[in-house]
């Protein structure tokens, strides 16, 4: 992949909903775009995100990595109760906003609480996306296996690529491919072998991403016959 140096700091306004991230540009693109963004407790400067920016940059897509409104509102901590609406309002704007930079297909990712989000906004506006990367899906909280976080997955008519660490505290894989089961759009579950929820860690970082943004153009090639 060509080397990729073209991200700059972006910020926006739509619809009264302010954006802010980075946004990374390929040299040479199709047109695609990713919006990309973080868990509960990291901001769009984690470093899992910074490195799939990048190599989705390389492989040619626009990608914005993008902090949630609440975010923005605290430096730290994670979202207060009722964030949800708010966090699920930022990422429709950033799509919005990144539909005036590319013309191709718009993708949407996220890891852990983002991702959740962002299945949650696909599931309430069906066609307002392409696909979905959802990193570390949290399908229940560490040890309350009973608290499933599947309520909208009947309604998901968004294909969706699902990044699973196999020992990911949030959910255990054979939980993950039951979860799955629920969805009636297009479904793949990826297993990153020893991963826990954060997925990256500093010996498998440059393996990562190349594997996700394999599997995920794989993924999005794929037409249901």
């Amino acid at each position: 992949m060509p080397s990729v140096n073209n991200c700059r700091a972006f910020l926006d306004v739509v619809d009264g909903v302010s954006i802010r991230g980075f946004l990374h540009l390929p040299v040479i693109g199709g047109g695609d775009c990713l919006v990309l963004t973080h868990g509960a407790g990291a901001n769009c400067n984690a470093p899992l995100l910074i490195k799939l920016a990048e190599t989705f940059c390389a492989s040619g897509l626009t990608v914005l990595r993008c902090d949630l409104p609440f975010r923005q509102a605290r430096p730290h901590g994670s979202p207060p109760r009722g964030s949800a609406e708010r966090d699920q309002k930022g990422l429709r704007a950033a799509l919005g906003s990144m539909r005036q930079q590319s013309s191709g297909r718009m993708f949407l990712g996220g890891h852990s609480y983002g991702g959740r989000q962002a299945s949650m906004l696909a599931a309430a506006e069906p066609g307002l996306i392409d696909e979905l990367l959802l990193l570390s899906y949290p399908l229940h909280p560490p040890q309350k296996p009973e608290e499933l976080r599947t309520g909208h997955f009947s309604s998901l008519r968004t294909p969706a690529l699902f990044v699973h660490g196999t020992r990911d505290g949030f959910a255990t894989t054979s939980e993950m491919v039951a979860a799955l089961t629920l969805i009636p759009a297009r479904t793949e579950l990826c297993e990153i072998t020893g991963a826990g929820h954060e997925l990256m860690t500093k010996r498998n970082e440059d393996e990562l991403s190349r594997t996700i943004v394999g599997v995920f153009q794989s993924f999005a090639k794929e037409k249901v016959v």
